[in-house]
Formats: structure tokens, sequence, C-alpha cells
């Protein structure tokens, strides 16, 4: 399961368990979706608002322990038959997608994200509400470990050096390039990664593209090599998400993530390009 459209959660309404992914509480509370609960990216998608979080082991958004998401999740009512929709506002990118690939990669089957976003949603005639919804509370989910590939900078290592492999850096052009870096101490890339913004999978209407011409878009990238040759990364493992949902869509399921992504790996001491220039 992916992608529901606005028109699809209005009549399926009553059976889907709603989560907010847009970061920050003020966003929620500002107005939601009826029903919808918070999941907040910091907080409950990472670990990134823990004492002494250091963005050199992990990234800027490691991902919690597997039981504590378990908990989480199940703190939010879900259960293996329960039908949970994720939105957020930036087209599935921050962290609808992201959502929808921990709850993957802890076992749950039954996830989709609103194609197009809070946006689609209000221009479909769905209202917004400042009431806050009440979970009603189940025990943590069944999973004992993410059963979706991920890799760590040492096998990333190798991966940028195996030519039977593919590195995919999914930040927009200009961050990879080392022109800018709003978020990083050190603008450049990953040497030997490929580049392919999470935005080239959208159309200009904020919705993803047609399964076909995705799959046209990622089989191109990956020249011949089967999806499972393929790790996708981006600043902190948020936005690579995206990229992962998409390929799902396009039916090529199998890469890996690399969650600590660029935001790790500029802090690791390892080989950078361009030649970094830190921020005085």
């Amino acid at each position: 399961m992916t992608l529901i459209s606005a028109t699809d959660l209005q009549s399926q309404r009553a059976s889907i368990l709603l989560l907010d992914a847009r970061q920050g509480a003020a966003s929620y509370g500002a107005g939601h979706l009826p029903g919808a609960l918070h999941a907040d990216l910091n907080r409950h998608l990472s670990t990134a608002s823990d004492p002494g979080h250091d963005p050199a082991r992990g990234g800027r958004h490691p991902l919690p322990p597997i039981a504590r998401f378990a908990a989480q999740v199940g703190a939010w009512g879900i259960v293996p038959e329960t039908e949970v929709v994720a939105y957020d506002a930036s087209g599935g990118s921050n962290a609808a997608a992201r959502l929808w690939w921990m709850l993957r990669a802890l076992g749950h089957a039954r996830v989709r994200v609103l194609d197009g976003g809070l946006q689609v949603a209000l221009g479909a005639g769905m209202a917004l509400t400042v009431e806050k919804a009440t979970p009603a509370p189940a025990p943590p989910y069944p999973a004992d470990r993410w059963r979706l590939p991920t890799v760590g900078t040492e096998a990333v290592e190798g991966i940028r050096r195996d030519p039977s492999r593919k590195l995919l850096d999914v930040r927009s052009a200009e961050r990879w390039r080392g022109d800018s870096e709003p978020f990083d101490p050190v603008a450049g890339h990953i040497p030997g990664s490929l580049n392919l913004a999470w935005s080239d999978n959208l159309a200009p209407d904020g919705r993803f593209k047609p399964p076909q011409e995705l799959r046209g878009q990622y089989e191109a990238l990956l020249g011949g090599l089967p999806p499972e040759r393929l790790t996708v990364h981006c600043g902190s493992g948020v936005t690579a998400c995206h990229t992962l949902l998409a390929l799902e869509v396009a039916g090529l399921t199998g890469a890996a993530l690399y969650v600590g992504s660029w935001s790790e790996w500029c802090r690791s001491g390892r080989e950078q390009s361009p030649v970094p220039k830190t921020r005085p």
C-alpha cells in the first residue's frame, strides 16, 4: 500500500486512522484534519529531541529504538489491522513518507500517504479543526526489528566504490554540488553518489507522478541494476523516504536507506566532494 487520493480518504474516512506528520506541535495545534493524531519528526520518528543527541552518530534524525517506536505506535492505537494514512504539507517529504517507511519497516502493511498532502485535502473540501484527537491506546506493536533494509556509514564506504551498486542522494542539485548547505556544517556530497532530487517524484500539481513515469525515471537511473542494489540517502534520512515511497509506487522495491545520510557522513572525517569548506 502506498498512496491514497483525497477523494478516497473522504469516502473511507470512518475506517482510517489519520496521522499528521508535520513537524512541530504548533503546526498541528493551529489546525489539522479532524481525528488526526500528531506524529512529530523529532519526538516520535527520530531521537533528535533526546538529550545528548549527536548528529555525528546517526545523523540529524536517527531512528528510535525499535521497542520505543513499537510502543508509540501502540499508543496511537495502531494494531496490525488498522488502516493508517499519513499526511504532511510538503507532498509527503516532511515527514509523511518517513512515517510510512517506519511503519512498513516495523511490519505494518496497512499504511498509505495522502497524495498531494494537506493542500490537496483542503482543495477537495476537507476542513481543519483545532480539536486535539484522543487515541485509543493499544499494546506495543508486535515487532522486534526493522524489516526494511538500512545501511550504516561503514557499508556506504563500500557501496560508493562498488560498480555493481548505486548510491543515490535525493537532496537538491544545489546542495549535492555543494553550492549551498542550509542545515549541516559542510556542503557537498558523498563521492561516488548520484543525484536525483526527491522533488522529481512529483508532478507540477504536487501529487506523485504516475507509476509508469516513475518507473522509467528510476530504471534509467539504475541502468539495468536491480533496485536491491540501490541505497538512498538525503540530508538526514527523511526525504530519502520520499524516494523509497516513489520506488514502491513504481514497483521497484528493495532499495536500502542510509539513515545517517549527509548529516552523519559530513561529520565523519571521511572523503567528501567537493573538498569541504567549513563555515567560519
